[in-house]
């Protein structure tokens, strides 16, 4: 005689109080922070600084967990595919929520495999020269690559990447030519840029300020809509005529898709919390990143408003890359 197995399915409105219970004993454990880069460079100080006075508002313990490769992509599958619970977490950033999205074909979804935080903060990038061009302002720059046209050219520290598509705007927008040379990293193109094999590019400010000190390259204008407290001297963009340019090299948390709103409640007024704290600000002003809370949904719109702007720019300037 065959033994027959019944499902009992719950009604939605105990299933609801089932995961609102679940909630509210978050965390009784540790968190899994997964960040997608090597340890010790400026993205996995910010996760390191970030989540050990979240672990202190939140009473629970965070095991940064780097897992470099891939551009991020590595980190994001393994993300996307852990336990929607609210126990693994990762610092998304321009690269894996922007960037990529916009210029390459992704094994993952970054909108719809992730739930969105919060929002850490952003840094801008800013437009640099090699000291010896001949051009000490921003419509010097401007008038010198025009009466140059093929002459001058641009580094990048990979092409798709944010100092790429930032000065490929920038060439849209102002309507001039330079050509592009990628290179496998940041440090190589400041080398090449210093030495004057390039001659200009768009860093990041954090990795810029080193070269801006010793005097060997030269910034004309920052990204972003009022001027950054580290170059206080340096024009944006956007007062000097170009109108709605943004770049930004920020950092954000997510997790997988489905994770419970209370969690993410939770986990959203922790964060912003501890983005407040004056002593967070000064720490992360070493890498010229300031905070910049967000609820969950403008972080969410925030998202889509990156990726939508960078697929744009790529389809105008006819930017696709295989991998």
């Amino acid at each position: 005689m065959k033994r027959r197995t019944f499902v009992l399915a719950l009604p939605p409105t105990l299933i609801g109080v089932h995961g609102l219970a679940h909630a509210q004993g978050y965390p009784n454990k540790p968190i899994r922070y997964i960040v997608p880069v090597s340890a010790g460079g400026g993205s996995d100080m910010i996760g390191r600084t970030v989540t050990e006075r979240w672990g202190k508002v939140l009473n629970q313990t965070f095991v940064v967990d780097n897992q470099a490769g891939g551009g991020g992509v590595i980190a994001s599958q393994n993300t996307a595919r852990a336990p929607a619970d609210g126990y693994t977490l990762m610092q998304g950033y321009v690269a894996t929520h922007g960037t990529a999205p916009a210029t390459r074909r992704l094994p993952y979804d970054a909108v719809k495999d992730f739930t969105p935080i919060g929002m850490i903060g952003g840094t801008p990038n800013v437009l640099v020269v090699n000291a010896d061009v001949p051009a000490k302002d921003f419509k010097q720059f401007v008038a010198y690559v025009k009466a140059n046209p093929s002459k001058v050219s641009y580094g990048s520290s990979g092409a798709g990447s944010l100092t790429h598509l930032t000065m490929e705007l920038f060439k849209q927008q102002v309507g001039v030519f330079m050509v592009h040379v990628p290179y496998r990293g940041i440090a190589p193109a400041f080398t090449d840029l210093m030495g004057g094999q390039t001659q200009a590019m768009f860093p990041g400010l954090a990795a810029a300020m080193p070269h801006l000190k010793s005097g060997r390259v030269r910034a004309l204008a920052v990204t972003g809509a009022k001027r950054h407290p580290a170059v206080p001297d340096v024009p944006t963009l956007e007062e000097l005529g170009l109108k709605g340019f943004d770049a930004m090299q920020w950092y954000g948390v997510v997790g997988p898709a489905g994770m419970p709103a209370e969690v993410v409640r939770q986990l959203n007024e922790s964060l912003n919390t501890v983005l407040k704290a004056p002593d967070l600000r000064e720490k992360l002003s070493v890498e010229a990143v300031e905070p910049m809370p967000m609820s969950p949904q403008q972080f969410a719109d925030y998202i889509r408003a990156d990726i939508a702007r960078w697929t744009k720019l790529a389809r105008d300037r006819n930017i696709e890359l295989d991998s």
